[in-house]
């Protein structure tokens, strides 16, 4: 993929399989955080709101989330099917997007960032 300068121009130069997945991503992050500001770091699109709250991107079988690893602690048992990573859970391209898990991940990073004043390596 092309490197991206906006997020909107990360998704138009995305793969046409996931760009659907990725707006549907970028549009429920958005309504977690309506506060963030998009921006794009390290070729990827991110969220932040003072800090970095979540980052995403598309790869060839999946989506790649990165909601940091204190959220992934806290969502364990809801993330058991996904596979994992320490800041990072990938989303199958061939599944839907666990929208709700998705929302409630970026409120749980956006409590953090803005009310506890929670790091980005958390």
């Amino acid at each position: 993929m092309k490197r991206a300068k906006t997020v909107a121009g990360y998704v138009a130069a995305a793969p046409a399989g996931a760009r659907g997945k990725l707006r549907r991503m970028r549009a429920c992050v958005r309504a977690a955080a309506p506060e963030a500001v998009e921006s794009v770091k390290w070729g990827m699109p991110a969220f932040s709101q003072g800090r970095i709250l979540v980052m995403f991107a598309a790869f060839k079988r999946h989506i790649g989330f990165f909601p940091m690893p204190s959220a992934l602690k806290a969502f364990a048992k809801e993330l058991k099917p996904f596979v994992t990573g320490k800041g990072s859970v990938q989303f199958p391209l061939d599944r839907p997007l666990p929208l709700p898990l998705i929302r409630r991940m970026t409120a749980f990073r956006v409590r953090e960032v803005v009310v506890l004043g929670g790091k980005w390596r958390t």
